[in-house]
């Protein structure tokens, strides 16, 4: 199960940055997306994640298959770590947050409100969430933000496993992640094209 994603363009505070980006994430395929910074792939995501509208093109994908991580962890700082797996595992139907603990090395840091976490261990938390929604498509924006090597190879793993399970992985990302069997997508030919100057309406969209 994965998305398919024909001719999308994206505007970011209402001014378009990327045209026509076209691509497939097949199950057990991970897709790294590459560019310059500010060239708009928070923005792709988001629209792909359904939380922005496109401007044009389509997103297809199975409704309530999709996950996204972005910059914010999402956590509660004053439930413990165990508390917000389970807060999120009961949003999407599920009950067991032993795996979301174990692939991120939060066992014994299961009964810590969340608040008093680390910058890195919050981010690993908030990863963690992903393994407690059983959805197939994670949608990922920069997940290795304030991770240290040790806690990148987690995440890597966790990775690796969600595809051997037929999962898929949609990812901005600056770290080689050591993901041999990801392809890359550098959405810089998809850069929209800045509005002539003549173009008066255009410049003020």
């Amino acid at each position: 199960m994965g998305i398919r994603v024909s001719d999308l363009s994206v505007a970011r505070g209402g001014v378009r940055v990327l045209d026509g980006v076209s691509f497939a994430l097949e199950a057990g395929q991970a897709l790294v997306l590459r560019g310059p910074n500010g060239i708009g792939k928070t923005t792709l995501l988001r629209t792909v994640a359904g939380l922005q509208p496109p401007l044009s093109g389509r997103v297809e994908a199975t409704p309530d298959c999709l996950v996204y991580a972005g910059h914010a962890d999402g956590l509660k700082p004053t439930l413990s770590v165990a508390e917000n797996l389970v807060f999120w595992a009961q949003v999407f139907g599920k009950r067991d947050i032993s795996d979301a603990l174990n692939a991120f090395d939060l066992g014994a840091l299961a009964a810590r409100p969340a608040g008093e976490l680390s910058a890195g261990q919050k981010r690993r938390l908030g990863l963690a969430r992903l393994l407690v929604t059983g959805r197939p498509v994670w949608v990922l924006d920069e997940p290795t933000v304030s991770l240290d090597s040790q806690a990148v190879a987690m995440f890597a793993r966790a990775v690796r496993a969600h595809l051997g399970a037929g999962g898929s992985a949609l990812m901005a990302t600056h770290i080689d992640l050591g993901l041999e069997e990801a392809d890359i997508l550098d959405i810089a030919a998809y850069r929209a094209k800045a509005p002539a100057p003549e173009d008066f309406d255009g410049v003020f969209l």
